[in-house]
């Protein structure tokens, strides 16, 4: 995703790390740059809204209850398997 403007972090950069961002799970200077990228680009904030939104929907739906951490591990890895995955395949229009 790119909202077509130059940035100091691209956009698939903010958007794999947002809920790290969400989580308060990276460095404050992580933070910072990633805050700054919201600011400035609509559709990624749009986007953080989203998962804002989801997360928030499922803390409300679970309460307080946690993952184990061996499960959460396991979920980013999966999860940022699945992100590369999905930004290195080409969609060719019919």
């Amino acid at each position: 995703m790119s909202c077509g403007e130059p940035h100091e972090t691209d956009c698939r950069d903010v958007l794999a790390e947002v809920y790290l961002y969400l989580d308060l799970e990276c460095t404050d200077e992580r933070r910072n740059l990633i805050r700054t990228h919201l600011d400035e680009c609509s559709p990624c904030l749009r986007e953080y809204g989203i998962e804002q939104e989801v997360k928030a929907l499922v803390a409300r739906c679970c309460g307080d209850e946690r993952a184990p951490t061996e499960l959460r591990d396991r979920l980013r890895v999966r999860l940022s398997e699945l992100v590369f995955e999905a930004d290195s395949r080409e969609y060719l229009p019919d």
